[in-house]
């Protein structure tokens, strides 16, 4: 079997977010399970010197993008055992950053069109072309308006995920054929709510839609959390599944991560408490080691629950002993109240602002409660990796933190839950794990069982590998 996953980001090339440590991940996973899986995404400006010397120029090609054609470098890299192609056209994409261009719309749409395109140049057909979030949308789409009736692209099956279905690819209809080049009888395909939807055209077109997690699956059937597409979602119920992400279990390893201060393992977890001591004196904490370290590594916007931690911040502070750090940027009045508190609270609370992976790392290593109070998440993987390095998560019931996080009341779940997006509720649930916290020889054992969750992409893998096979029993 062979797949081909398209991204407008994967790692160790570009990232911004959770899309590329799942497209760098997964890619892998599968190749280990003897599945020929290869990656495509643009060959963008920010993608480090080091990693472009390592590139072979594969082909040149000409793209069309509506009524003109663009040329369309092929270069070939490999990490990991996976070959990616890196797509080359400066006009899209020598800029600085990823996303947020004036022209975003026609960027991805020579993506979507190059990676297909390609694939009779670079002799690779693939059985499945897994495309991921609006960035690829409309790959599934020109497949069934352009290609599934050639020859040499008959037989392909399409799988489009939905990460994260807050962002969607919404433009006006102007763009539909002078710049999409879709025809206007082909409108119903990407056309909702009076606009184009990128996000649409690829739940329409893909022969299989998938989330990140069982439960975000169901969730975006429901307007609350659905952004406006829970019609279309609820129309095609039938084709959607939900499979949970997993972590890099290689890069993020205690035992072996460069980042931290000192290793350690649930066999022997003497490094934590080094780790908790040298972040405190890093960031200005009271080197207390009995105090209660809560860490967030989060993007400061609202549906990462921050509104409940403004709410109930304070009077955690003032209960307990507790000591507080988060990493992270965003909107305005959330970067502005952690500054505040920070000076309210000097030597218990610290806030760090920016993209700062290694000290991500630390924060991860060194804190021993780790909050995700979300309003909504797809899958998550802060609290995974949490997990994985002994910081027991409390978390909202929502998406991914619901699937993988079960609360340790009944002595064998693995952190700390609460289900009503509610700052008491959330209030709650930190004073149990606090609460926890007190008895250290319970607490130890919580940490061994957080630590011994499995949350490899062995699982999630295998549950891909069967979809792709289903699909192609089909014919």
């Amino acid at each position: 079997m062979k797949v081909l996953f398209c991204t407008s980001e994967a790692r160790p090339f570009a990232a911004t977010g959770g899309l590329a440590d799942v497209c760098g991940s997964l890619p892998k996973a599968l190749r280990l399970r003897l599945v020929g899986c290869r990656i495509v995404m643009p060959l963008y400006e920010d993608i480090p010197p080091e990693l472009r010397e390592n590139m072979k120029f594969i082909t040149s090609l000409s793209v069309p993008v509506a009524w003109r054609r663009q040329y369309c470098g092929v270069f070939e890299a490999r990490s990991g055992g996976v070959i990616y192609y890196l797509l080359d056209n400066q006009y899209y994409f020598k800029r600085k950053g990823l996303y947020g261009h004036y022209d975003d719309a026609e960027r991805f749409a020579f993506l979507s069109r190059a990676a297909l395109e390609m694939l009779p140049y670079i002799d690779f057909k693939p059985d499945v072309i897994h495309c991921n979030d609006w960035q690829t949308a409309l790959t599934p789409v020109y497949y069934s308006l352009f290609y599934a009736g050639r020859e040499w692209f008959q037989g392909i099956k399409t799988v489009f995920t939905i990460h994260n279905i807050q962002y969607q690819g919404k433009y006006g209809m102007e763009l539909l054929e002078d710049v999409l080049g879709i025809p206007m009888s082909a409108a119903s395909l990407l056309e909702y709510d009076g606009c184009v939807n990128l996000m649409k055209g690829g739940i329409e077109a893909a022969n299989c839609v998938t989330t990140v997690s069982p439960t975000y699956a169901k969730e975006i059937l429901d307007p609350w959390y659905a952004h406006k597409l829970e019609a279309i979602l609820r129309e095609r119920a039938w084709k959607i599944t939900g499979i949970l992400n997993g972590i890099d279990t290689v890069s993020y390893d205690p035992a072996a991560d460069p980042d931290l201060y000192a290793p350690y393992s649930v066999q022997d977890r003497s490094g934590k408490a080094l780790n908790k001591r040298e972040l405190q004196a890093r960031l200005g904490l009271e080197e207390n080691p009995g105090a209660p370290l809560i860490g967030m590594v989060t993007r400061m916007v609202q549906h990462k629950g921050l509104d409940l931690v403004k709410e109930t911040l304070g009077q955690l502070m003032q209960e307990s002993n507790a000591q507080f750090v988060i990493l992270g940027s965003g909107e305005y009045e959330y970067e502005m109240f952690f500054r505040a508190m920070q000076d309210q609270y000097p030597g218990r609370l610290c806030a760090c602002f920016g993209f700062i992976p290694e000290l991500s790392r630390k924060i991860y290593a060194a804190a021993d409660i780790f909050l995700m109070p979300s309003r909504s998440e797809p899958c998550g993987l802060s609290q995974m990796i949490a997990l994985r390095y002994g910081a027991i998560p409390v978390v909202r019931e929502t998406g991914g933190l619901k699937d993988s996080i079960q609360d340790s009341g009944d002595g064998k779940g693995n952190g700390f839950t609460f289900c009503n997006y509610d700052s008491g509720d959330m209030l709650y649930a930190v004073r149990r794990a606090l609460k926890g916290y007190e008895d250290q020889a319970g607490w130890q054992l919580l940490v061994d069982r957080a630590m011994e969750t499995d949350n490899s992409w062995g699982r999630s893998a295998n549950e891909y590998i069967r979809l792709y096979r289903d699909l192609l029993k089909e014919d």
